[in-house]
């Protein structure tokens, strides 16, 4: 059976581990073509090393790693610096992790920020299962302006 990956964080203030998972369960061939593994590490920092160990030591063939960096800017600084440690594990284990962050200075009114973790964390647990089974869904939203977190874009004119 495939595993697909799921790492969160305490310091997120949203449960967005909770959405990727229940989006995950809703995806054809939950618990019988692929499960998920699930943990959680104290911060985004913690990522890269936990995604790199559910592939190498877990199996998994695919992972989302979520995160929420805060508004101060060492927050912004360690986030780019969690961004280069997640890239350096997908490069060391040539494993996609799709990085989920949601900053919290994206929204000023918690509830809309709210909206903005749950939609980004559930389209990228999705976006992991067309990955491995369903490749064309990608395809087929080529070049369509596809967000998420937000309305889509939409195309440009041409």
């Amino acid at each position: 059976m495939d595993r697909i990956g799921v790492v969160d964080t305490m310091f997120a203030r949203y449960d967005m581990g909770a959405e990727a998972l229940d989006e995950l369960a809703n995806c054809p061939g939950f618990g019988t073509t692929f499960e998920v593994v699930h943990r959680t590490v104290p911060g985004f920092k913690d990522l890269g090393v936990a995604c790199k160990r559910l592939i190498e030591q877990e199996g998994c063939r695919i992972v989302v790693a979520l995160g929420m960096p805060g508004k101060a800017p060492i927050d912004q600084q360690c986030a780019h610096e969690a961004a280069q440690g997640i890239m350096l594990a997908q490069l060391m284990t040539s494993t996609h992790i799709l990085e989920v962050f949601v900053w919290e200075n994206e929204e000023e009114d918690p509830a809309k920020l709210a909206v903005v973790c749950v939609n980004r964390a559930r389209k990228h647990a999705r976006n992991a299962y067309w990955m491995l089974y369903e490749p064309e869904q990608l395809t087929r939203n080529a070049g369509q302006g596809i967000r998420q977190g937000y309305e889509d874009a939409g195309p440009i004119a041409g």
